[in-house]
């Protein structure tokens, strides 16, 4: 098995901000010359979710409303009593989501459907600056 990997690298207002990474997935795809395989596509942080959606304003709110609803910002979380910190919810919706997806390679395309797109959800309560490891196999 052949593994090709790429890095992306960007900056986030953090607060639930939803950031379309397809093109830069299929980006490090079309570099790897793979036809056919999987992507991961992983970010790095205990804060930061993957996830795939339709990256529109109304699915985007939807998103970010139903997190709202399930694990709301304010809260009684231990995580924030012991270390003095204000973002457990941030861990909690990011352990919810996880933190990556695999999207199939055919023919050396993502193999997404016509409205989805890879996204990465920031949770944290202050601006990040984020990673995300893309791996091809083949």
């Amino acid at each position: 098995m052949a593994v090709h990997g790429g890095l992306l690298r960007l900056s986030t207002p953090g607060d639930g901000a939803i950031v379309d990474l397809t093109e830069g997935v299929r980006s490090v795809v079309r570099r790897s010359d793979v036809a056919t395989g999987v992507a991961v596509v992983f970010a790095v942080g205990s804060t930061v979710a993957v996830t795939t959606i339709e990256h529109e304003p109304g699915a985007i709110a939807d998103l970010q409303a139903l997190l709202d609803r399930l694990i709301p910002r304010e809260g009684d979380y231990e995580h924030n009593a012991r270390n003095q910190d204000t973002n457990a919810h941030a861990h909690l919706r990011a352990a919810v989501i996880g933190p990556s997806e695999s999207v199939p390679v055919v023919r050396g395309e993502l193999g997404l459907g016509t409205w989805q797109q890879v996204v990465l959800v920031d949770f944290d309560d202050r601006p990040r600056d984020r990673v995300v490891s893309v791996q091809v196999l083949s």
